[in-house]
């Protein structure tokens, strides 16, 4: 069994990028990225145009992965062409730079790690840290972890946390979170004056709706899953955490390619420095990745990782809304 260190040197050579497959991938995401809302902002005809606007919605989850990845330093470092298109995309997707690095990088630090895990990621308490809250806080993390929220992602996680509430906490720091709110609400009024309502509905509204409910709740379940596990931070270890509380996300073919193979999150999270082309074959020629923790995107799959809402240490496993008000 490989660990710690030494897996991450053992998964060096999946590190590596090749320049033009990035450049390649890219810029044929980046011209379906356009030509999709493009599609949904011309009113041609309502039915091509609703295709285009989910279309749209999925590919900006493909960006978003890859914008991911440039931000890990794992593809397209020290391009200038590079950094003014993921600028203008973290804008886009109400997730500027300075936040989600210094957000997700944290993430990364602290995964599972009780106590200090939330920043960066969904709260996460403990059965008897839950029943010690009183009323009003116990409705606030049930609500950050609520379907509803994670459904609303545009709102809640983007507009809100991404965005407002880093530049009420920290304006010096995250002072591009103006030019983010800025270039939206200007990018919205151009859409609607040029182009009409509908063109906005469908060609913003609905693509930021489907791409960020997909993304909270890709980041919600690849570390809330039913055999997910927490530790405290003297029993925390980065591979551990990495293998055993970061998910495998079991899709189709088609929406490994919409989400960027970010769901073999356990192998990103080990080594970030993978570019998201080389997860897969990451996987299948390395075994100690093959038997992770699974998630899906079916039905069950979905209410199995919503029904979790805290960590009981004395079960040793997440537990639901039923077992966390029982003594």
């Amino acid at each position: 069994m490989i660990k710690d260190k030494d897996l991450i040197l053992a998964t060096a050579d999946y590190a590596k990028e090749d320049r033009s497959k990035s450049w390649r991938l890219t810029i044929s995401t980046l011209i379906l990225f356009l030509l999709a809302y493009a599609g949904a902002m011309v009113n041609v005809h309502i039915v091509p145009q609703i295709i285009c606007s989910i279309l749209a919605g999925l590919l900006t989850v493909r960006v978003f992965i890859i914008y991911h990845d440039y931000l890990h330093k794992s593809i397209l470092q020290n391009s200038m062409v590079a950094e003014v298109i993921f600028t203008i995309y973290g804008w886009f997707v109400l997730a500027p730079v300075s936040i989600w690095r210094r957000s997700h990088n944290y993430h990364h630090a602290h995964n599972s790690k009780l106590y200090t895990s939330s920043i960066g990621s969904y709260p996460l308490v403990t059965k008897k840290e839950f029943q010690a809250a009183n009323k009003l806080e116990q409705r606030l993390y049930l609500f950050a972890r609520h379907p509803f929220t994670i459904a609303f992602g545009y709102v809640f996680v983007f507009i809100w946390g991404m965005a407002l509430r880093s530049l009420i906490n920290n304006p010096k720091k995250h002072w591009d979170s103006v030019l983010a709110l800025a270039f939206h609400v200007l990018l919205g009024t151009a859409i609607f004056i040029f182009l009409g309502w509908q063109a906005l509905i469908l060609g913003l509204i609905v693509p930021l709706m489907i791409a960020h409910a997909m993304g909270a709740y890709l980041f919600y379940a690849q570390h809330n899953f039913p055999s997910a596990t927490f530790k405290s931070k003297e029993e925390w270890d980065y591979v551990y955490a990495a293998l055993h509380s970061s998910s495998f996300m079991k899709m189709s073919p088609l929406m490994h390619w919409f989400t960027g193979n970010i769901g073999y999150h356990h192998i990103h999270h080990v080594n970030p420095r993978i570019p998201f082309y080389n997860l897969p074959k990451t996987f299948e020629e390395m075994e100690i990745f093959q038997n992770p923790g699974i998630t899906s995107l079916t039905p069950k799959g979905i209410v199995d990782c919503f029904r979790l809402k805290a960590w009981d240490p004395e079960s040793g496993k997440m537990i639901g809304k039923k077992e966390l008000y029982q003594n």
